[in-house]
Formats: C-alpha cells, structure tokens, sequence
C-alpha cells in the first residue's frame, strides 16, 4: 500500500494483496517508520455504510470505505474511489483509494510485483 499526501488531498494505492485484505477482512495496514518509537500508520478499513472518510489520531490515519463502494470496486474497471469531507474551516479534503497499476517503463527501485496489470500495456 502506497500513502501519498499533498495539501489536502490523501491518495492511497493498494495492490492486489491489499485488495485482497480489503474484501476478505474489511482492513489493510501499513506504516513507516521515521526513527526508534516514531511510528506512522495508515489503514484502509470498510464500514457497513456512511460515505468514504478520513480520519487522523494518535499518529494513525485510516481512510474509510463504504461496503457497497469496495463491492462495486473490486470486480469492476472501476480505478478508484473518491471522496471528500467538509473540514471545520470550511476548506474540503479529497480521499482517494485506487487500484495501483505497473509502470509503463522501468523505474530504479520501483516494485511492481502483485500490483494490477496496466491496461495501457
């Protein structure tokens, strides 16, 4: 699972391993770390119904992701599924969770082993 933030937008990629645990289990985890007890976590989890969210405590952000939304994507072209949520100072968050595809070309240090086969190949 990828985690890419800019401004106010998170965008997560997930392999197919990830969409693996999103479907079977409801969760996908992963985190980095940025020095001894300096932990950043991100998840992906499925609630029953609502609207797609996001969510930051305790050094954890966890995106969710509304059941019929994750049915829909996981069997369908469908690439992604995108959300926004009102902030207290009126300024949106973009959410976005998709598919992530191989590269068109080689990139050094780029692993691409269990992602979607690109349909631009």
């Amino acid at each position: 699972m990828k985690l890419r933030i800019r401004g106010n937008t998170v965008r997560v990629r997930v392999s197919q391993s990830d969409m693996i645990q999103i479907v079977d289990h409801g969760l996908v985890v992963d985190s980095i770390d940025f020095a001894p007890g300096e932990r950043l976590e991100y998840r992906v989890e499925v609630v029953p119904s609502g609207v797609v969210s996001a969510s930051y405590q305790g050094n954890s952000i966890c995106v969710t992701l509304p059941q019929e939304s994750v049915e829909i994507w996981s069997v369908a072209a469908e690439v992604s599924i995108e959300g926004e949520q009102l902030l207290n100072n009126g300024v949106y968050l973009t959410i976005l969770v998709e598919k992530d595809f191989t590269c068109l070309t080689s990139r050094a240090g780029e692993d691409d082993v269990g992602l979607f086969p690109n349909p631009n190949k």
